[in-house]
């Protein structure tokens, strides 16, 4: 095969049809659009319009909120964390940080508040861990193999007692 002899698989573009290009094409004169009103001018709109019925998004009730302090972390499994230090992507020794995790590519971007572990795989080493937050299994796991979970940002639920 050359490649002036490549080509896309038949189908797999689709040519736009030609509007307002004669009576002889089917979609002449109007294009389509029938005749005058609303709907055959340009930049309309009406989605969730039901023709003066009130409209489904009005008639069915509105439940709950949505709370926009909500904090979302961003979940690490200690199994690629693990796999992560055996590439050479995290050094075990230092402790890993959220910034750490991040530069390894554990951490997708996004708005997070922070990283999460969680106890998903296995972990083999001694490990210490800077981060927002940590799953009670993941943080057992940790601390039986002798590391340590250091939260940032913890609060104490004594500074609220007052």
């Amino acid at each position: 095969m050359k490649l002036n002899e490549l080509r896309d698989n038949e189908g797999a573009r689709y040519r736009k049809k030609r509007l307002g290009r004669g009576i002889g094409s089917g979609k002449g004169k109007t294009s389509g659009k029938g005749v005058k009103g609303q709907k055959a001018r340009e930049g309309v709109s009406l989605n969730g319009f039901e023709g003066g019925q009130l409209p489904i998004y009005r008639r069915l009730p509105k439940r709950g909120f949505t709370n926009i302090f909500r904090k979302v972390y961003a979940p690490v499994n200690l199994g690629a964390i693990e796999r992560a230090i055996e590439e050479g992507k995290l050094e075990g020794h230092s402790p890993i940080t959220e910034s750490a995790l991040k530069e390894a590519g554990l951490v997708t971007s996004g708005k997070h508040a922070g990283v999460r572990i969680l106890a998903k795989g296995e972990l083999t080493k001694k490990v210490t861990f800077e981060v927002s937050g940590v799953s009670a299994s993941a943080r057992a796991i940790i601390e039986k193999l002798g590391g340590s979970v250091t939260l940032l940002g913890a609060e104490t639920s004594e500074s609220h007692a007052s």
